[in-house]
């Protein structure tokens, strides 16, 4: 049983840390900013004009995008495992992404006019294929922990399909869409911020009103029953919040893969299975890690800015095995 003062303590420290990572992921680049600049700039003192540019165009939009986009991802991940029963459940494993990417890069390359429609494209491809693989994971006795993985390997699989026609037949509008493609923030600025943010704010005020139907359904089917809950809309409900904020995600930065399942599953080592902290912390920590991601991508291999998406798989990709090898499922 873990501390809940602890936990507390753990949740704010993360959030500190978070804080504290953004002020330097600010300063660092091609042009170095001290943190002092930094203060003084964001707070209204005096100011250098160039590094006032800096910061407020460029890299403070991309440092709260980063950290947005990993605290929606997370939290997606944690009401998916709580949804599917599963810890290695996570919006990458389970189609979401994939599926909100194939809708995306359908207008992104074919119809490239109705861009507006990116977000609206985007949780329309998640919620099918969410609704594939919860449909072929479900049993009478529940949903099983195995199936949800090779379903989400198969919507995975058709969802890749889709998205490698698409970049043959538009192979002359690919460029653009690259980046895109493995989840990069470079060039991402205030519009993209812009979009993204209040439909964070509303995903996350609504996961924290549901944290109490997170921890009843992490209880069991049988147990959520005697409560007196109705099992099915909790799941459709999550499920329906965990894929709104996985593909705003998508539809703003591209293709994230496991975020949401690393940062779900190092929160609860830290603060337990509770939601009422394990969101938050989810939610500090997914922010954490995606900003470093992105900073050491376009600070470790400058002059080359390289997509955070990448890095993810790379970290996350033996971090998976590694879960399959301690048999967390």
């Amino acid at each position: 049983m873990i501390n809940t003062s602890r936990s507390r303590i753990i949740v704010i420290v993360t959030l500190a840390l978070a804080f504290v990572a953004a002020i330097i992921a600010i300063g660092l680049g091609s042009v170095y900013i001290s943190i002092p600049d930094i203060l003084s700039t964001i707070f209204g003192s005096a100011a250098k004009a160039v590094n006032a540019t800096i910061i407020w165009d460029i890299r403070l939009p991309r440092v709260l995008l980063a950290m947005i986009i990993g605290a929606n991802i997370a939290v997606s991940g944690a009401l998916l495992q709580a949804v599917m029963g599963n810890p290695l459940a996570d919006s990458g494993l389970t189609g979401v992404t994939s599926g909100a990417a194939a809708c995306v890069l359908v207008i992104m390359l074919a119809a490239p006019q109705y861009t507006e429609f990116i977000p609206i494209a985007a949780f329309v491809g998640g919620l099918i294929a969410a609704g594939i693989v919860y449909a072929l994971a479900w049993r009478r006795t529940g949903i099983s922990p195995i199936t949800i993985i090779l379903s989400g390997v198969a919507v995975n699989a058709l969802c890749g399909g889709l998205i490698g026609l698409l970049t043959i037949m538009y192979s002359d509008r690919l460029p653009a869409a690259v980046q895109w493609l493995n989840g990069s923030l470079a060039a991402k600025g205030n519009n993209a911020l812009m979009m993204v943010f209040p439909y964070a704010i509303a995903g996350w005020i609504l996961s924290f009103f549901a944290i109490r139907k997170a921890n009843i359904i992490r209880l069991g089917d049988q147990v959520a029953s005697n409560l007196g809950e109705n099992v099915d809309r909790i799941r459709i409900l999550l499920s329906l919040l965990a894929v709104f904020l996985a593909a705003i995600s998508v539809a703003a930065i591209g293709m994230i893969g496991f975020v949401g399942l690393v940062v779900p599953h190092m929160a609860r080592l830290l603060v337990g299975s509770d939601y009422k902290f394990l969101l938050p912390m989810s939610m500090g920590l997914g922010a954490l890690v995606l900003l470093i991601a992105d900073t050491g991508g376009r600070t470790l291999f400058a002059p080359l800015d390289i997509p955070a998406g990448i890095l993810m798989a790379v970290i996350g990709g033996p971090y998976f095995l590694y879960l399959m090898r301690k048999k967390a499922f």
